[in-house]
């Protein structure tokens, strides 16, 4: 079975509880899953929400190494947390390299776009409008 994601297809996944009062996750085998996958495979990037709250979202993101999420901007503020491989984010007046490990946390409206140095997996976390 595929799911229709707009630009090619992915293996349809087990479902997963993406609410709840406590939600674990393994990143590791997360990250391995999303790079077993096809769209990894054959586009160079996937992502996976984990986390899916009224107000907040938390997406498990991998990149091969020169793929691109192109500027962009959100209404709210969000976090990138490095897993793993280096991150090259471009600002409007700077470019930061985020290492293993590394955090950012960007305002809200702050265009950035996202460069993979390195194959990379990184955990993006946002704010959500209710509305």
């Amino acid at each position: 079975m595929t799911k229709d994601i707009g630009a090619g297809t992915r293996a349809a996944r087990d479902p997963h509880a993406v609410a709840g009062a406590a939600l674990t996750y393994d990143m590791a085998a997360e990250a391995a899953a999303l790079m077993r996958e096809p769209t990894w495979q054959a586009h160079g990037h996937n992502a996976k929400t984990l986390v899916k709250h009224p107000d907040f979202r938390v997406v498990l993101i991998a990149l091969k190494a020169g793929a691109r999420m192109q500027e962009h901007k959100t209404d709210q503020c969000v976090t990138i947390h490095t897993l793993s491989g280096s991150l090259r984010i471009h600002l409007p007046e700077s470019t930061l390299d985020l290492s293993t490990g590394a955090l950012l946390a960007l305002e809200q409206t702050v265009l950035h776009d996202v460069e993979a140095l390195a194959d990379s997996v990184f955990l993006l976390s946002l704010g959500w409008s209710k509305g």
